[in-house]
């Protein structure tokens, strides 16, 4: 679970950062923070060959953890390797300010 004071339980680490997943909802970045990175997966579709569902339409966007509702970043991407690379370094910049 995602609070104001962290997150709770077990959870994965990238980077250094939390990592959680919930649904088609990616939550990324610590909460002592002044903003964290959100990745919700819009579409997916399904690989023939592996069968299994590929992410196609993603959006991203790098959120205060004040719980102020305004979005510092956005962006509609068409893959998970293309959203991090987006979020991660718009993360690194919002939180240097």
């Amino acid at each position: 679970m995602l609070t104001a004071k962290g997150i709770e339980g077990k959870y994965l680490e990238y980077c250094g950062k939390p990592l959680v997943r919930q649904g088609n909802e990616l939550y990324y970045g610590d909460m002592s923070d002044k903003f964290y990175l959100f990745i919700f997966i819009m579409k997916e579709e399904v690989d023939p060959k592996f069968n299994i569902k590929i992410p196609t339409d993603i959006l991203i966007q790098i959120l205060p953890t004040d719980n102020s509702n305004r979005v510092e970043k956005q962006k509609q991407v068409k893959s998970l390797t293309e959203a991090f690379e987006y979020g991660i370094a718009w993360l690194e910049r919002a939180n240097r300010a």
